[in-house]
């Protein structure tokens, strides 16, 4: 009986690992792209003081209030000049004298920095003629890890970069060996059918430990992301999610002869999940009636299951729900890829 070493499920399963590492582009994509994506979007949101914002006063006799709001940068200009600096987004709000005294405020509604400027350019004048709060109040502002937009962002991009690495490298590699009859060539050896695919699988598990310990070690080294819960349920919520997504791009490539037509696909699937999933802000932020749909993609339950056990340090017995879409999906998507492959 021949070793475990000479079976052809062990040397297809070494063949996916070479043909990755002499990839240099996927190596980029894989390991070195989230980092520099995560240090660059890291250091845009890090913790900084409240940014100061630009306005223009078109009255002089409401600078001088204005510019009691350490918030606000006033600028005192005519009507022509603040206008144009509203229109070229200079200033996010221009505050003119209206009718009997009163104030008109002109900004974008649609801009988070036109409403935000419009509150405290109101709050500035209003404490000037003599409004005083009747409820006192304090801020305590949140720094601590845990609560930032990069302790966040982490899980999101982790999620990301499986369903990314898994699709698209079993299916382009699926693809183009198609592409090369080198698969009509593998149905005349002895090998069973299902140990191909199942080497791709088994592939991504091995790459799995060295493209999540890189992304969660820089997270973890540089920006101090928190992992909460057992590093045993993060490591059992990453590889079935690997799986997941690796069976929907075994699935993908079960008909698709052409790089072009896998690419196409690829890019169908994956995008929505993009997009609906909360890689870098809430899926909360879409509407109620899709939300059933949101919560049925894998990408979706996998970001929410590695947030919750990495920033509130849930076991894997309160993830069960999550867990149970990814393994829904791991299940049909390998049963259908196996009944639907092409060989030939």
């Amino acid at each position: 009986m021949s070793s475990f070493a000479d079976r052809s499920l062990a040397q297809l399963t070494v063949v996916r690992f070479r043909e990755f590492l002499r990839e240099p582009e996927a190596v980029f994509w894989v390991f070195l792209f989230p980092i520099l994506l995560a240090a660059g979007l890291g250091l845009a949101f890090r913790n900084r003081p409240a940014e100061v914002l630009k306005i223009a006063a078109v009255s002089r006799e409401i600078v001088a209030p204005l510019r009691q709001e350490k918030l606000l940068d006033v600028q005192a200009l005519d009507a022509t000049a603040a206008e144009t600096a509203l229109r070229a987004g200079k200033v996010a709000l221009v505050a003119e004298p209206g009718s009997g005294g009163a104030v008109v405020y002109r900004y974008d509604d649609t801009n988070p920095e036109g409403r935000t400027a419009r509150m405290l350019a109101d709050r500035a004048l209003q404490r000037a003629a003599g409004r005083i709060d009747p409820v006192s109040s304090s801020d305590r502002l949140m720094s601590e890890p845990g609560s930032r937009y990069i302790d966040f962002l982490l899980p999101g991009l982790l999620g990301m970069n499986l369903m990314g690495s898994s699709i698209w490298g079993l299916a382009f590699g699926v693809v183009d060996a198609r592409r090369k009859k080198l698969l009509k060539r593998l149905i005349a050896t002895p090998m069973p059918r299902y140990e191909y695919l199942l080497s791709f699988l088994l592939s991504r598990l091995a790459m799995l430990v060295i493209e999540v310990s890189t992304l969660l070690g820089f997270g973890v080294l540089v920006f101090h992301v928190p992992v909460w819960g057992s590093l045993a349920g993060f490591m059992a919520l990453c590889v079935l999610g690997s799986l997941s997504f690796s069976s929907l791009g075994l699935l993908i490539a079960s008909r698709a002869r052409t790089i072009e037509a896998v690419s196409g696909i690829t890019n169908l699937v994956m995008m929505p999940m993009w997009i609906l999933s909360g890689v870098f802000f809430s899926s909360q932020r879409f509407p109620d009636i899709i939300q059933p749909a949101i919560h049925a993609l894998p990408l979706t339950a996998l970001i929410n299951a590695l947030r919750a056990n990495m920033l509130q340090g849930a076991s894997l017995g309160q993830l069960w729900p999550e867990a149970a879409v990814l393994g829904a999906w791991l299940v049909v998507g390998f049963t259908l890829a196996l009944k639907l492959f092409r060989w030939r």
